[in-house]
């Protein structure tokens, strides 16, 4: 099996890129800063006895820039697997944004994201095997946050998406799901490299961040047989965050929660 997996130089892209190699798939990787992060993601994938590929993607060059897809498809020898995991964010009230920043936040999060799954999808159909598509959206696919506008827009965007793409890429045997991670040790939370186990988080009920493999374990789930028959599902890993919103609510006793 192929795969490619977008904003693998780190985080839970990195730890998806190394669980799909753990069970055998070749991976093209892209990065778009990270050039030494994504040459350490394919020393791990390699490791693990199968094959890596690298190309930078910006997306905030689009649609130019998608044609990395089709590139480590031809490298690799075909596509089955499409993980959607480049993305970026905001803190920021709307009132004070800009319309550039939120352009850039949506190209990246959610228009970059429909035109690799169009490609990816190209290929899939044309060698007529099926395939997978998944969306890494975030919890924020669900519920808004303050001072993450363009952030949740995307992400439920996103949401809406796998959906049709679901519908749509059925009958070609393709599946398309989303997994929406709470929050993550990973360098967009500014814990890289710390143990999720050592950071308290009490208004989470199992009272920790997640760890990327974590993320990883169900994105690999997704990719194999045993998910042949999982479409237009949104895997939400969390902790439980999303469960607290009633509970969380009744605890607040000022508006620090209107600041980002």
């Amino acid at each position: 099996m192929y795969a490619v997996v977008t904003g693998a130089d780190s985080g839970i892209g990195k730890a998806v890129a190394v669980a799909l190699a753990g069970g055998g798939v070749d991976v093209g990787i892209t990065y778009n800063r990270d050039a030494d992060g994504a040459e350490e993601t394919a020393k791990l994938v390699r490791e693990r006895g199968v094959r890596a590929a690298i190309r930078h993607l910006d997306l905030t060059d689009l649609p130019t820039s998608t044609g990395a897809i089709d590139a480590l498809a031809e490298e690799l020898g075909g596509l089955d697997v499409l993980v959607n995991c480049a993305g970026t964010g905001t803190s920021q009230l709307v009132m004070d944004m800009d319309y550039d920043t939120w352009r850039d936040v949506i190209s990246v999060d959610l228009d970059g994201a429909f035109l690799c799954s169009q490609r990816a999808a190209r290929h899939m159909i044309e060698a007529g095997k099926g395939g997978r598509i998944i969306n890494i959206t975030s919890v924020h696919e669900h519920a808004p946050r303050i001072g993450a506008a363009p952030y949740c827009a995307a992400k439920a965007g996103l949401g809406a998406l796998t959906k049709v793409l679901a519908l749509e890429l059925a009958e070609h045997a393709i599946t398309v799901n989303s997994v929406a991670p709470g929050e993550i040790s990973t360098p967009m939370t500014g814990q890289e490299d710390i143990d999720p186990k050592s950071q308290p988080r009490p208004g989470v009920p199992l009272g920790r961040p997640g760890h990327a493999q974590e993320v990883a374990a169900v994105v690999a789930f997704l990719a194999t047989p045993a998910a042949g028959y999982v479409t237009g599902a949104s895997y939400v890993v969390d902790g439980g965050m999303l469960l607290m919103g009633p509970q969380a609510s009744q605890l607040l006793h000022d508006d620090r929660w209107r600041t980002p």
